[in-house]
This record gives C-alpha cells, sequence and structure tokens, in this order.
C-alpha cells in the first residue's frame, strides 16, 4: 500500500512539473521609452494624537522605533512625513498642542511634531515634509456667526507662520501644506492661501483638498474648477483625496487625470477607509497593504500613499485603535511591534526614490491574480519591479525583457510571506537583456537592480501593563511642558506653577473653545489601562476659575465619534464645582450621564483640596479630603483607565496616584 501511495504522488508530481514546464510565462518588456507619471513616495501621516505616546519612550527604544518608520535600508524608509498643525481640539484620538494660542505666541517647544519631523529628517535628510490643520485656535475666526470655519486670513497667517517657525527653529523646510482636513473646500482661501505663502517668500506648495468620499460636492470636485479657473489651477501644486477606495473601486475622475496634477492618495488605510483597522501583521495588513501600493497607481494613478499612521502610540480605547505602520504604545515598557506593513511598505521605499519613473508599458496585472509597477532612475541606470501576488493561488512564471536604455547584469529578488520577511532571497543573472523567474503566490517581491537594502536587527523588551501603583506631583515635567503618559483628548494640561503651594502642578489653560473639526468634549487627559478594575485614583484640586474639577475612573472607552454631543468619556465622573457642589456621575455614550449622589460641601477660600474615586467590584466611593461624600452599587463600568477634566478655564490639579 506504501508503495502505490508513493507511486501516485510521484506521478503527481511529475504531472505537475510538466504543467509548469508547459505553461507559457507572462512576458513584461521594461522599456524605458515607455513613461509614466512621475514617483512622489510613500509616507505616513503623523495627526489626530496617533503619536502622542512615542515621545515618552525610553532609549534606545524610541531610537529604535524611528529607525524603523525613517532610517533609509532598515525598515519602511519612508519618503514623506505629514503632520497636523495643532490646535488644542481633539483630532481624532486626542488634541494636539497649537503653537500658536494668540497671534502673537510663538511656542515652539509645544507638542511633538516639530520633533517628529526633526527625527525624520535627521535620519533622511530628502524626505519630504508636509502639513495640514484640523482646528485651528479661537483668534483666526473669532467671529464665527452661522458658519464656525477656518477658512480666513488669520488662518493663512497661522499657517504660514507654522512653517515659518519649522525653517528658523528645526531647520526644516516645509514642502507641502494643506487646507483643513476632511472638509470641504473653499476656492477663495486656497488663493488666500497661496498669496500668503508668496508674500512671505516661502517656496511652500498647496495640496488641495484632502477630502474624505462624501465630503460637499465630492472630493474630486476641486479637479472640475481648476480646469475652469486657470488662477486656481496656477495654485493648487497636487490634488490630495483621503481614502480613494469606496466600494472596492479607486474613484479617480477624468478631469482630475485632466489637469495633470500629481494626484495623490493623501491619507490611506489598509482597510479601504472603513474599520477595523488591520496592520498588524502579514496576514492582514501586510498584505493589504502591498496590493493598496500598487492597486492606487495601476487603477488611481496616485503616485503619492500617506498612511494613517506612522505608529499606533495612542491607548487602544480611543478612536480607530491599531492604525499604525508600528504598534508602540507602552512607553513605560519600551515595547513596540514591527508589522507586517512595515516590510510591505519597504518593498517600494527600500527600491525606488521619489523622482523616479513609472514604466506604465510595464505596469499591469499577471494573469492568475497579482499586480505588477515598474519605475526606473530618472538617468536609466536603475530600475526596480514591485510585484505582487495576495491573491493568487499558484506560482506564476514572469519572463523580463529589458530595452529603451535599461540594463542589468545581475538582478536582486526581495520577498516577503508567511515564511520569508524581507528577504534577498535570489540574485539572478541576466543573459541577452532577458531573464525569468516564477513567483509564489500570497507574498510580495521587488526585482531590483540597486542595492543598500537592508533589515532591521533591533528587538523591543517584552510588554509590560501600566505601572501600578502610579504616582505623578509634575515637578519633574518641563515647566510648559505635557507629563509623561498622560494623553490629552481635549484642551491642553501643562505643567505650571502652582498657586498656593511650591512646586509644579498641572494646569488646564484653555479659556477659548478653538475652531473645532470632530466633536467636541471638555477638556481632559486620561491614561492607565482599559483592564484595570478594583484601584483608588486621587488628585489635589485647585480652582482658579469658574471651571469644575473633575476626577474620573473605570473610562472604558473614549472615542469621542461614539457620540457626538457627549461632553465627557465613557466612565465615572466625580466633579466638584468652585461653590461645593458635587456629584457622583456614570456617563456613557449615546446616553444621559446618570447622577448616582450629590450634595454640596463647605469649602474654604483659595484652598486646595483631595478628591478621589474608589473602586471595589460594584462598589463606588467618592472622597473629599479623605472623607466619604457618597457610596454607590453600580454595574455601568466594570474596568477602564482613570482622568482629570474640567472646561474651558484654568483649573490646577497635583499629587496624581493611583494605587491598587
Amino acid at each position: 500500500m506504501l508503495h502505490r501511495v508513493a507511486l501516485g504522488c510521484a506521478v503527481a508530481l511529475l504531472a505537475l512539473g510538466t504543467v509548469l514546464a508547459q505553461q507559457k510565462p507572462t512576458r513584461v518588456m521594461l522599456d524605458g521609452n515607455y513613461t509614466g507619471r512621475l514617483f512622489d513616495g510613500l509616507g505616513a501621516v503623523s495627526a489626530g494624537a496617533s503619536s502622542r505616546l512615542l515621545i515618552d519612550y525610553p532609549e534606545p527604544q524610541r531610537s529604535e522605533i524611528l529607525d524603523y518608520l525613517f532610517k533609509p535600508g532598515y525598515g519602511a524608509a519612508l519618503q514623506r512625513l505629514k503632520v497636523e498643525i495643532g490646535a488644542d481640539v481633539n483630532s481624532t484620538d486626542g488634541s494636539e498642542p497649537s503653537p500658536m494660542r494668540t497671534e502673537t505666541d510663538h511656542d515652539v517647544t509645544r507638542g511633538y511634531e516639530w520633533w517628529l519631523m526633526a527625527e525624520a529628517h535627521k535620519r533622511n535628510p530628502y524626505i519630504l515634509l508636509e502639513v495640514l490643520p484640523w482646528g485651528a485656535p479661537r483668534w483666526v475666526n473669532p467671529n464665527p456667526g452661522a458658519k464656525d470655519t477656518l477658512y480666513t486670513a488669520k488662518m493663512a497667517e497661522y499657517v504660514a507662520d507654522f512653517v515659518k517657525m519649522a525653517k528658523r527653529n528645526y531647520g526644516l523646510d516645509i514642502d507641502m501644506a494643506g487646507v483643513w482636513n476632511e472638509r470641504p473646500y473653499d476656492t477663495a482661501y486656497v488663493k488666500e492661501l497661496h498669496n500668503r505663502l508668496e508674500v512671505e517668500h516661502l517656496t511652500t506648495k498647496i495640496v488641495c483638498c484632502d477630502e474624505y468620499p462624501g465630503e460637499g460636492d465630492g472630493q474630486w470636485a476641486i479637479a472640475d474648477e481648476m480646469l475652469k479657473d486657470p488662477e486656481l489651477n496656477a495654485d493648487v501644486y497636487a490634488i490630495g483625496v483621503h481614502y480613494p477606495l469606496v466600494n472596492g473601486r479607486l474613484t479617480t475622475t477624468d478631469a482630475a487625470r485632466k489637469t495633470g496634477k500629481p494626484l495623490w492618495s493623501s491619507e490611506d488605510q489598509p482597510n479601504g477607509g472603513g474599520g477595523p483597522f488591520v496592520t498588524r501583521d502579514w496576514p492582514l495588513g501586510g498584505r493589504i497593504l502591498s496590493h493598496l501600493y500598487n492597486r492606487n497607481y495601476l487603477e488611481g494613478t496616485f503616485t503619492a500613499t500617506e498612511i494613517w499612521s506612522p505608529i499606533t502610540s495612542y491607548y487602544d480605547n480611543l478612536a480607530a485603535p491599531s492604525s499604525g505602520l508600528m504598534y508602540a504604545n507602552t512607553p513605560w515598557s519600551g515595547h513596540y511591534v514591527v508589522q507586517g506593513t512595515i516590510w510591505a511598505t519597504a518593498h517600494t521605499t527600500q527600491f525606488a526614490q521619489p523622482g523616479w519613473q513609472y514604466l506604465d508599458a510595464a505596469s499591469g496585472y499577471l494573469p492568475d491574480k497579482g499586480s505588477y509597477v515598474s519605475l526606473c532612475s530618472p538617468d536609466k541606470k536603475n530600475w526596480s519591479v514591485v510585484l505582487e501576488t495576495i491573491d493568487a493561488k499558484e506560482p506564476q512564471k514572469v519572463e523580463f525583457r529589458m530595452s529603451g536604455g535599461l540594463s542589468a547584469d545581475e538582478v536582486h529578488i526581495w520577498e516577503t510571506n508567511n515564511t520569508h520577511t524581507f528577504e534577498n532571497v535570489a540574485n539572478v543573472k541576466v543573459k541577452g537583456g532577458e531573464f525569468k523567474y516564477t513567483f509564489e503566490p500570497d507574498s510580495i517581491y521587488s526585482l531590483t537592480t540597486t542595492t543598500g537594502q537592508g533589515k532591521g536587527t533591533a528587538m523591543p523588551p517584552p510588554a509590560k501593563g501600566f505601572p501600578l501603583p502610579y504616582a505623578d506631583d509634575f515637578d519633574s515635567t518641563r515647566e510648559g511642558g505635557t507629563p509623561k503618559y498622560l494623553a490629552d483628548q481635549d484642551g491642553a494640561f501643562e505643567a505650571h506653577k502652582c498657586d498656593g503651594r511650591a512646586g509644579l502642578c498641572l494646569e488646564q489653560v484653555l479659556t477659548e473653545k478653538p475652531v473645532p473639526w470632530s466633536p467636541l468634549p471638555n477638556p481632559f487627559t486620561l491614561a492607565g489601562s482599559e483592564t484595570w478594575t478594583d484601584y483608588r485614583v486621587g488628585a489635589d484640586v485647585h480652582f482658579l476659575s469658574k471651571a469644575p474639577a473633575v476626577v474620573m475612573g473605570r473610562i472604558d472607552t473614549a472615542n469621542a465619534f461614539s457620540d457626538d454631543k457627549a461632553l465627557w468619556p465613557s466612565g465615572y465622573l466625580l466633579r466638584l464645582e468652585p461653590n461645593g457642589a458635587w456629584a457622583l456621575l456614570s456617563a456613557t455614550y449615546e446616553e444621559p450621564t446618570a447622577t448616582l449622589a450629590s450634595g454640596f460641601a463647605k469649602l474654604g477660600a483659595s484652598k486646595w483640596y483631595r478628591m478621589e474615586l474608589e473602586f471595589r467590584g460594584t462598589t463606588v466611593t467618592a472622597r473629599l479630603d479623605g472623607k466619604v461624600l457618597a457610596q454607590v452599587e453600580s454595574e455601568a463600568h466594570t474596568r477602564g483607565m482613570f482622568g482629570l477634566g474640567t472646561e474651558w478655564d484654568h483649573t490646577q490639579f497635583d499629587n496624581l496616584r493611583v494605587e491598587p
């Protein structure tokens, strides 16, 4: 019986070999004369507070992460970086600090985007830098009337000042600026911004208009207007759209192509723009992104694709978890994850540079599923092919022929799939200007005449949960800076001199609501673990205005998009007013906030008070200066993070402590 099975297997293998031998290879002509559009690079969008926790990472892990993202020949080797112009307003997973809270305020130490751009540029001096606003400080539009908008002359000044600060303080040249993230454009403002950049003698070009599908008259409407308006056409350098893959097809219009402008997918994801975000490993994020990069050019004529975000450095209970090319949101542990999306990106960025030219005649689809794009250097001395077989079921043989000034003696072939991660798997000799190779299914390949590629070797320490007990008196934080691990969700919580005691305290400093982008909850900041159940959280509080102080616990979700009318995250809140009124609340998205207990406490003038929340099973206890205000039974929130909050005015916190 065993002999019969072995004989049957041998016959089957012989038959398969005969089929493969008889299979006619797909032919690809690498002709340098049949060129297409210029490649503008692959990049990422650091915005929506997506990079918040990265700056808190210790060394050497922080530098290792940055190397995997930006260092040429090491990891993703990103060629573009777009950052948010902060506005102290929630822009997805938190609020990024504004460098200009007034017209005369210019503080380039706030936030982390300056730092991130500088670190990216240090690793790749040729990286293309972009900026885009989500919201803005109130002074850019002090009289909104019926329409709260960024499209004002003051906003154009704000953008220009950001560009000038980048150059003056960090030596960074901002290559491109957008108008307003995912909001219908305004033609007059596009011209206003262009004029302001010219008046300031800035070379920054305009990308328009970063719209989401379905916004306004459609994300490609700007192209129709550009064809009719020569001035507008001259003012816009490139057309950028977000998540252009809609219902399985790319939406690029004929009008967009007719403008002749570069077309960019200026925010994208390996999920087609709809959740869940799936960048964690090769079988999901890496596979989808490999397909997306090629398809964006083949079907959408996109010469640049930018992924939101470069790294998941925000807490998991915020909106759109796991959006990043990498995953690193536990700075206390130093742990990070180099995901499959890093290597899917590297298969393009480590083999072609911005300014290379697509070879349209050598770009297309394989007969048995798969796609390929080819590019060559301006001098035609080097070329590369990025080929994916993600949906293929069988190996496919491809024959390549070179002409039109392209040549090679040897072609280096790199592969990523379930068994190979960015490996140089073959070096094929070229004979008579031809070579052949058989490509396995469910893989991505890079074929190239270039050298210098590499795969980073740094390894992270193991993951650890948020430290408990945890305490911060804020004295070790730079004055005006943000304490470690606290992630502001609206407003700005900074270390400032305490009122009425020595040292530094945490102070919410915003007194006006900014021009919003997303839902606008009250200012609060959060940290901790979404798995915590029984613990005590407390802080000293001091009133500097009529705004209340709020201590929060068991925050199970802080996704502001769950309810655009919610003022607080989902969790338990102890709220204290300057007049002594207090309330123990249970806030839940899409439901009215429930008052579990309330009353009045006698408060002395100009004093500090200690507010505490304690959780033991279903028992929730609220204390003020050590005395029990209320003890209630509730099952509304069983686990979650802690936070501090107030309203749009000054309030101070000190001696924050969380203990089991």
